[in-house]
């Protein structure tokens, strides 16, 4: 669900910083670093200490 979340967020940062005359393609890799930062926490979330089986 957080994925979705970062995705729909990355989305409107998109458009908002698309509207402010930046090129298409800068306000694409925010959204991109976004999406790479939650997969990333996403994956290191489980190998933290206290949160192992």
């Amino acid at each position: 669900m957080g994925l979705i979340l970062t995705v729909t967020a990355g989305l409107c940062i998109w458009i908002a910083v698309w509207s402010l005359n930046v090129s298409g393609l800068d306000a694409t890799f925010i959204g991109i670093g976004l999406v790479l930062l939650a997969i990333g926490i996403r994956n290191l979330l489980p190998s933290l200490p206290g949160r192992r089986d």
